[in-house]
């Protein structure tokens, strides 16, 4: 495993069965990716798709039927690895009748840290996450919003590598939504490593480097987020200091220069994630069993079973 990749998965695969042994769902298939140090990884699917069985077999809650995943270079299912590992689930399942302060020192016992180091970890994160003047009322006395907050900031107690957060920022309004985002590209700019689930993807596509999609537990795009969202069937160019006239249209770089202007970028326009995202999910319905294809070019369509090799 190469020093700078953070997760590995080989094909990955996880198969529910029922008490007799059936199969019953197969929430996983030969899962392939590489998540590198640094980088905010976005994982992107339907309900049901696998990103929560993703998750939990990359914790070491799931055992996988097959292929096998390695976090840090140790396999997924050797728990001494969540002590550099930071987790904000969708849901925060906090004490309630605890405050900020008792809960994150509660949290910090968790991974042994000195008394000292809690306290200080402790204040830092709650100033951080901007719950100071309300550091010392009880959970239950905190909206949605501000339990996603003090959910991250136990999440953040051990100083973590890697950060998974399930929907972010969910229960955020349109501030404390660019607030969690600001702070997501912070700890990369720290060196960490995230892996983001959500549902709104105009927060993936605000702060993510790379982006997976998952559908019927299959992967269905994969790649950086700038290449997959380009339309490579059409061309834009942007000029400034010029007016835009029908003479410009029919030679533009040409006219451009006649008329004083310059060309500021020739490339390809982009779709929206959520576009992208919407066309993947139809797509992969429409060829049940089509999976993305490791060595691919990341422009390039899943490939249907008939087209495989």
């Amino acid at each position: 495993m190469a020093g700078d990749l953070i997760v590995e998965t080989r094909k990955l695969t996880k198969i529910y069965r029922d008490f007799w042994g059936r199969q019953k769902k197969t929430a996983l298939r030969a899962l392939n990716i590489d998540i590198r140090k640094g980088e905010i990884f976005g994982l992107l699917g339907p309900n049901g798709s696998g990103k929560t069985t993703t998750i939990k077999l990359l914790l070491g809650l799931l055992f996988p039927t097959e292929g096998e995943a390695f976090i840090f270079g140790k396999p997924a299912a050797d728990v001494t690895k969540n002590e550099r590992i930071g987790y904000l689930p969708e849901e925060s399942y906090l004490y309630r009748f605890l405050d900020a302060e008792e809960t994150l020192d509660f949290y910090g016992r968790l991974f042994n840290l000195d008394s000292r180091v809690r306290e200080k970890r402790a204040a830092e994160l709650i100033e951080q996450v901007g719950l100071k003047h309300d550091r010392k009322r009880p959970l239950k006395e905190y909206s949605k919003g501000m339990r996603q907050r003090i959910g991250l900031a136990q999440a953040l107690i051990n100083d973590p590598d890697l950060v998974i957060l399930d929907e972010p920022t969910s229960g955020l309004d349109p501030l404390g939504a660019r607030w969690m985002k600001d702070l997501i590209v912070g700890l990369r700019n720290q060196g960490k490593t995230v892996i983001m689930c959500s549902h709104r993807l105009e927060d993936v596509q605000d702060v993510c480097d790379r982006i997976a999609i998952l559908n019927n537990g299959e992967l269905q795009a994969y790649g950086e987020i700038k290449t997959l969202l380009q339309d490579i069937s059409r061309v834009e160019m942007r000029a400034s200091d010029i007016q835009l006239t029908d003479g410009l249209r029919h030679d533009l770089e040409e006219v451009i220069r006649k008329h004083g202007g310059r060309v500021d970028s020739v490339g390809h326009p982009t779709t929206t994630l959520e576009d992208y995202f919407l066309r993947i999910v139809e797509e992969s319905k429409a060829h049940p069993g089509r999976r993305f294809l490791p060595g691919s070019e990341p422009t390039a369509k899943p490939v249907a079973p008939k087209d495989r090799r």
